[in-house]
């Protein structure tokens, strides 16, 4: 019978990051079944009385310097989690797996960019010592639209909380009221993209056609509830959390591992109507693009496409390339794969079936474009998202 592990698992489970994180833990937790959990709500004012917890490790959120400064001295193995701040600093001899604050930004800025828009905006938050995440995310999404040549506004506004709640609206209000539209903006996160759509209702602000709106952390609760529902990137979250266990109980058996620092992707986006829009000035881009969300699994050829528009070949390819950045061909195939990576997620369906689905003509050329596309196979995929990951 393997020896009982007692871990102390220190995140606050009122946010939705970190309850991701701990069904990662979870997923582990009941594969290697020998894992006992101490998991309170409030970390920080409940963490183990580590003078008397008889404990073999510890897996703690470092954002919070309290709680880094409550473990780094322990004679358990520690393993941090988290977006990169707080008190935690590279090169430490701390095992630390951290979110992809870059790959987040630009999967909400290529979202954004192929739904047409060619004015954009990064809504953050005031800086804090503890959401230095934000300006990671600010920076990248920045970059991404810039090397399209599309311009970017940024708006942190002033208040660090909504106690003053009426003040943040207005004063995001007012800003909303003055950008450039139509626009697409991404939020740092999903309760700063829940203020962005509550200041667009009031004042008259239509979503998504003259602003559309993406967050990140897909936190169904609050992405179900706007309105209209809200678009959001997932991170990586659950896989971290899985990670971090993994790697908690290789130090547990006194092993090594190969590096401190690890940086967990996102997964994607999950698609709302917050983003469901086509802003491209050209009618017949526009058309292609709608003709392709709707038909590219029929499936459908260039040729299809270039049949409805009622546009010649030479000048449709040269303004979708012009508009998108790439070819009809690539859009189909990339909505192709879209959808099949959504029903790989969510759908308990056979490869065969997904991939017929979404119009690849044999398992064996589905597999080998998602494996071009992704680094991984279908099954891969589909095992690694049934384990949480």
């Amino acid at each position: 019978m393997p020896k009982q592990r007692h871990v102390a698992v220190i995140v606050d489970a009122t946010k939705p990051y970190d309850r991701k994180v701990i069904s990662g833990l979870a997923e582990y937790v009941q594969q290697v079944g020998n894992w006992s959990l101490y998991v309170e709500e409030e970390p920080l004012d409940k963490l183990p009385d580590f003078r008397t917890w008889d404990g073999d490790g510890v897996i703690a959120n470092f954002d919070d310097p309290r709680v880094f400064n409550a473990v780094r001295n322990l004679d358990v193995p520690v393993v941090g989690l988290g977006g990169g701040y707080g008190k935690y600093q590279p090169r430490q001899d701390i095992s630390y797996l951290r979110t992809d604050n870059d790959k987040v930004a630009q999967l909400a800025a290529t979202l954004l960019v192929e739904r047409g828009f060619r004015h954009f905006a990064y809504c953050g938050m005031p800086k804090t010592p503890l959401n230095g995440w934000s300006k990671e995310r600010e920076r990248s999404f920045i970059n991404y639209v810039s090397t399209r040549g599309f311009p970017c506004e940024v708006y942190n506004g002033r208040f660090t909380t909504t106690r003053q709640w009426r003040k943040l609206q207005d004063h995001l209000g007012r800003w909303l009221s003055a950008v450039e539209k139509p626009i697409g903006i991404m939020a740092c996160n999903d309760a700063r993209a829940r203020h962005v759509l509550e200041a667009c209702r009031n004042i008259g602000v239509r979503v998504p056609d003259e602003i559309a709106v993406i967050g990140v952390d897909n936190d169904e609760l609050i992405c179900e509830l706007t309105q209209p529902p809200l678009s959001s990137v997932e991170q990586g979250a659950r896989r971290l959390g899985y990670e971090a266990a993994a790697s908690l109980e290789k130090l547990m058996s006194g092993k090594r591992i190969k590096s401190f620092e690890r940086t967990i992707e996102p997964v994607g986006v999950v698609e709302r109507r917050s983003t469901d829009t086509l802003a491209f000035d050209d009618a017949a881009v526009t058309l292609a693009l709608q003709i392709i969300r709707e038909r590219a699994c029929e499936p459908i050829q260039v040729r299809d496409v270039i049949d409805a528009v009622t546009v010649s070949r030479t000048s449709l390819e040269t303004r979708f390339q012009k508009h998108t950045g790439h070819s009809i061909h690539s859009q189909i195939r990339n909505t192709q794969l879209t959808q099949a990576k959504k029903m790989l997620t969510r759908a308990n369906l056979p490869i065969k079936s997904i991939s017929q689905h979404c119009g690849f003509r044999t398992v064996q050329y589905f597999t080998t474009v998602f494996r071009e596309e992704f680094g991984e196979t279908p099954a891969a995929f589909q095992n690694a998202r049934r384990a949480g990951l």
